[in-house]
C-alpha cells in the first residue's frame, strides 16, 4: 500500500501537468501493468512516481521540436519500445561511466587508479550501489524504491547533476509551468540522493 504522502504528491504532480497542457495524457497504469514492468526492467518504482503514473500516463503525442534532444521525452511505460526504454533506464550510468573515461572522479570512490579501465570498474561497481534512477521526462530523473517518496527530480547530462525540484510536483510545476515557477519562493534542493548527490 503507497504511502498516503507519496499519492497526495504523485496526484498533485499530475493534476499540475495535466493543467499545462504540455502533452497528451492516456489512463494510468494498473497493478498488473506495474509489476510487469517492474519484473522486465528490474526496476521499482518510488511510490509518488507510482501514483503520479497510476493518475494518467503521459505520451508522446506531438512532434518534437526542430532540435530537440529526446524524440520521445515521456517513458512510454505501456506501448514503448523495449530497446528505447532499456537506453532510457541505462542513460545516468552510462553517461556518467563516459566522463569518468576522461577523468571524472569523485572523492568518495578513494584515490583514482592510473588505469583506466581499472577506474572505470571502480566507478561501475560504486554506481551499482547508488539508487537507482527511473526515467520521468527525457534526461530528468527519479530516484526509484518502493516504499520511498519525495526525492529531489535531477538532470542528468554526464556529470553535470543538478536539482530540477525538491520533489515530483515542483518538478512538473518548474519545467511545465515556469512562470509560475519563477513566482514562487526559492526552493531547497531536497534530501540528497545518495552517490547521484555528489555530483550536484
Amino acid at each position: 500500500m503507497l504511502h498516503p504522502d507519496a499519492v497526495r504528491l504523485g496526484r498533485e504532480a499530475h493534476r499540475r501537468l495535466a493543467s499545462s497542457g504540455a502533452c497528451e495524457i492516456t489512463p494510468g497504469l494498473t497493478d498488473r501493468e506495474f509489476a510487469w514492468i517492474e519484473a522486465e526492467y528490474g526496476v521499482e518504482f518510488a511510490d509518488d512516481h507510482r501514483a503520479f503514473l497510476a493518475a494518467g500516463l503521459p505520451i508522446n503525442s506531438a512532434r518534437p521540436e526542430e532540435g530537440a534532444t529526446w524524440d520521445r521525452p515521456w517513458p512510454d511505460w505501456r506501448d514503448g519500445d523495449e530497446e528505447e526504454l532499456r537506453h532510457q533506464l541505462k542513460w545516468p550510468v552510462r553517461n556518467v561511466l563516459r566522463d569518468v573515461e576522461y577523468g571524472v572522479w569523485l572523492r568518495s570512490w578513494g584515490p583514482r587508479p592510473e588505469d583506466k579501465a581499472q577506474a572505470l570498474r571502480i566507478a561501475e561497481r560504486e554506481l551499482a550501489g547508488a539508487p537507482k534512477l527511473i526515467p520521468l521526462y527525457a534526461h530528468r530523473f527519479l530516484p526509484g524504491g518502493r516504499g520511498t517518496h519525495g526525492s529531489q527530480v535531477l538532470s542528468i547530462w554526464g556529470t553535470d547533476i543538478i536539482s530540477y525540484g525538491r520533489d515530483l510536483a515542483e518538478y512538473i510545476t518548474k519545467d511545465f509551468h515556469p512562470r509560475d515557477a519563477d513566482a514562487q519562493e526559492p526552493w531547497e534542493q531536497g534530501d540528497a540522493v545518495p552517490v547521484w548527490g555528489e555530483f550536484l
